[in-house]
Formats: structure tokens, C-alpha cells, sequence
């Protein structure tokens, strides 16, 4: 017992370490995110850049946000650790005079005088990915008649052919909403990182609430509010029609410990709803959730040369080692949480459900939340949440209703080059949010 209790601590420590331990999940940004790969960290689980297969291993143990290299080993690719220099700003570092320009300079395939068989050579001798680039560089015709701002995009390019880069990213409800948004959007109902982080600011998540969720996007709301609750401290329930929980996949990839996944829970409405203390659906009826993500990698990934969205899985066949059993977020809710719940209501609620009519929902959810809670719906089209502001009005079941639509604009910040990104969202969806009322009429003494 003392050993295998040791042996929870210390994987409990390092999950609030900055390093990377066996078993947890990373973010890999490969090529400055041209491929977002969500991975779990074994022995066997390998990842596959072009056409080269690499193990994982060597990332165990390293910072999160290390960069690391496709390198040859004697046994295939590796991954080695890179640390870039001071040299990576040499573009703002010199002074453009606008002597050159490209306009002299034909793009006919002949200024290049290495060839295919020469660079497989010398890949053969055992020449690294940097020193191909630097070769491409020297015996290139043109590379010194274009300007600074075309040979830093030429050698960026050659870069990611020949020497791929990842970067090891922590999972956190930023990285995971914004690698989802960008590729595979419809999973998580096309919530971008902003209408995400509004969500949780009116639904006033802090630590030590109870908060009441109607989860249909994936898990991103869940994990998200667990993150921000902490260790030990509310309760996030999630809550749903029928016998079986919406499925909250995503929640997994956020590396929780064993206290934070132990306040992830969930209940039906009929337990919620029910009169008698303690009432709730038989315990025969298991919930069959889908596959979890722990089994090999997802990718959210876009082609850098054809821009068409795609999502492939790669399956480890290797078993997963694991440290320690942990606890899988998303359990029953206790009796006893249930029964506090019925007498004193939820601090707050945050719906999610692009399925299902809002005004249909929370008319069913919002009896029970507490007198002055907040609450905060999610819907990508304005509309059903115009609707459901004017029965709310009528009903008077809330004040302080208001309809927000979040705005995001990246911008690309360089000397002489700062304007917006050419290509991004300009959609985020809707959020209606507003403070629960007692609509009962006040009572007067017959004195």
C-alpha cells in the first residue's frame, strides 16, 4: 500500500511539474503549425513526419515548449533536442535599404544547381537537415538577388522539407480550443478560443462553485472549467437527456490529476429533477463512451501545399505503459453531492448544445440553478438565442440579458509589414448569458 500510494504522489507531482512525464498528453506543433498532433507519451508511440517514422521517447522527461529536430540515428529518425540562437531575428535585425527587389528574377527551375540525387548523398553520409538547407542556400543562382524578406520565406521553406521541426506544447484549454478551431472546428461547434473564454468569464467560473454544464462540443467546456477551478475545489456537472452522458472525449487531453477528475462528474436530469432524495437512474445502465484518445495520436493537421482539412488517426500497436491507474474524469455524481444540489441549487450554468433549441434546454435547467446565478448559452447562430431571450423576458425567469458576439482578429506584427492575417475566421459564434430571478410573486402578510 505505502509503495503504490508513493507512486500516485509522485505522478500527481509531475503533472504540476513543467516537465514531461511517461503517459501524459502534449500538443506537437510540427512546422509552426502546419500539423497539430495531439499524442500521448509512451515507450512505443511513434509519430510520423513525411515519410519518416519517429519514437517518442526521447520528448519524456523534456520542458513543455522544447523544439526539437528530425534528425538520421543509426537506427532510423530521431528526435533531438534543438535550442535555437540569437540569430533567429536576423531579419529585423538588418537594415532593409530597398536596393533589391525580385522583379529581375525568373522562376524557370534552373537557378537551383543541387540535385535530388546530390542531396540523397549526401543524407547518406549522414549529413543533417540544416547542413542540406545551408547547401540548397550556397548553390542557389538567385538567393542573393532577392530581398531579405524572400530569402528568409526561401529558407523557411527548405526548412520544413528538410529539416521538420516539433515543438512540444502543454494541453491547456487555449492550445486545445485553437488546434481544434483551426482544422476540425465542427467537433467542438465551431467555438473559437475568444467565445470559449467569454463563456467561462459570464458564467463566472472560479474556484469553490458548482457548476452546471450542458456539454455538447467534445469535453473542451469541461476541461476548460476544471482547469480554471483547480485541485479540490467545486464541481463541474455535467448534465443531459436520457440514460446515456454526452460523450466528453477532449476532456482527457488536459493531463487533470486524480483530484481535479474526481470533481468532474455527471448527472441526468431525471436524477436532478426527481422529488425523492437520493432517487437517480438504476446503476445497470452503463454508458458506452467512445474510444478515448489514449491509445495513439490525433491529428488536427492541415497539407502546407494543398490546404485541404483533414483529420487521420495513427494507432500505436505497441501497448501503452502506464505509470499508475489514474481516475477518468466524468463519473456518476455522488448521492450526497446531488442531494446539496437539490437544496441549495448551482452556482452557475454554461450551455454548449448547438444541437438542441436553447429556449428548450434551459427552460428544463435553469430551475436549477440558484436565485442570482449566472448562466451563459453557447449557439453558433444568433437567432435560436434571440428566441430564447424573448421567452426568457416574457417567462421573467432572468434579468440582465444580452446577446454577445466575441471578436478575434490575429495581426502579423514585422517592420514595415504589420496587418492582418490574410486568412482567418471571422465567425466565433453567439453567447446570450443573463442572472436568474425568482418569478414567483412575493408573499404578503394577511396582518
Amino acid at each position: 500500500m505505502s509503495i503504490n500510494k508513493a507512486v500516485e504522489e509522485d505522478s500527481n507531482q509531475n503533472q504540476n511539474s513543467r516537465l514531461t512525464w511517461e503517459g501524459c498528453n502534449v500538443l506537437l506543433d510540427i512546422n509552426d503549425g502546419d500539423r497539430l498532433v495531439f499524442a500521448r507519451l509512451t515507450a512505443a508511440s511513434t509519430l510520423k513526419i513525411g515519410n519518416k517514422k519517429c519514437c517518442l521517447q526521447p520528448l519524456i522527461g523534456c520542458p513543455f515548449g522544447s523544439l526539437f529536430l528530425v534528425e538520421s540515428g543509426k537506427e532510423g529518425p530521431i528526435l533531438s533536442r534543438f535550442v535555437p540562437n540569437a540569430e533567429g531575428n536576423n531579419l529585423e535585425k538588418k537594415d532593409v535599404d530597398g536596393s533589391k527587389d525580385n522583379r529581375a528574377i525568373v522562376d524557370n527551375n534552373t537557378a537551383q544547381s543541387l540535385t535530388s540525387e546530390d542531396i540523397d548523398e549526401m543524407r547518406r553520409q549522414g549529413a543533417k537537415g540544416d547542413e542540406i538547407v545551408e547547401a540548397l542556400i550556397a548553390n542557389s543562382a538567385t538567393f542573393e538577388k532577392k530581398t531579405l524578406f524572400s530569402q528568409e520565406k526561401y529558407r523557411i521553406k527548405k526548412q520544413k522539407k528538410y529539416a521538420p521541426r516539433v515543438l512540444v506544447r502543454r494541453p491547456t484549454a487555449r492550445s486545445i480550443c485553437e488546434a481544434y478551431f483551426k482544422k476540425h472546428s465542427d467537433k467542438i461547434g465551431f467555438m473559437r478560443v475568444d467565445a470559449l473564454s467569454l463563456l467561462l468569464c459570464l458564467g463566472n467560473v472560479t474556484a469553490n462553485v458548482d457548476v452546471l454544464v450542458v456539454d455538447m462540443v467534445g469535453g473542451i467546456l469541461t476541461g476548460a472549467i476544471a482547469e480554471r477551478l483547480g485541485a479540490g475545489t467545486g464541481y463541474v456537472c455535467n448534465t443531459y437527456r436520457g440514460s446515456s452522458p454526452y460523450p466528453v472525449d477532449i476532456t482527457r487531453m488536459f493531463n487533470l490529476n486524480d483530484e481535479i477528475c474526481k470533481r468532474i462528474v455527471h448527472a441526468s436530469l431525471t436524477d436532478l429533477n426527481s422529488l425523492k432524495t437520493g432517487a437517480s437512474v438504476s446503476e445497470s445502465q452503463e454508458e458506452v463512451l467512445p474510444a478515448t484518445h489514449s491509445g495513439g495520436l490525433e491529428e488536427v493537421g492541415v497539407s502546407s501545399e494543398h490546404g485541404c482539412m483533414d483529420i487521420t488517426s495513427e494507432s500505436v500497436s505497441s501497448p501503452i505503459i502506464k505509470p499508475c491507474k489514474s481516475i477518468k474524469p466524468g463519473q456518476k455524481a455522488p448521492p450526497e453531492a446531488i442531494k446539496l444540489w437539490k437544496e441549495n441549487g448551482f452556482s452557475s450554468l454554461i450551455i454548449a448544445a448547438p444541437e438542441l433549441d436553447p429556449w428548450g434546454i434551459i427552460k428544463e435547467v435553469l430551475p436549477l440553478l440558484a436565485f442570482s446565478a449566472p448562466f451563459a448559452v453557447y449557439h453558433q447562430y444568433a437567432q435560436p438565442l434571440a428566441t430564447c431571450m424573448h421567452n426568457l423576458q416574457i417567462e421573467k425567469m432572468a434579468i440582465g440579458l444580452q446577446i454577445s458576439e466575441p471578436w478575434l482578429r490575429e495581426y502579423q506584427v514585422l517592420p514595415s509589414r504589420t496587418h492582418p492575417h490574410m486568412q482567418m475566421s471571422a465567425f466565433g459564434g453567439y453567447i446570450l448569458s443573463g442572472t436568474k430571478i425568482s418569478s414567483s410573486e412575493p408573499v404578503t402578510s394577511s396582518n
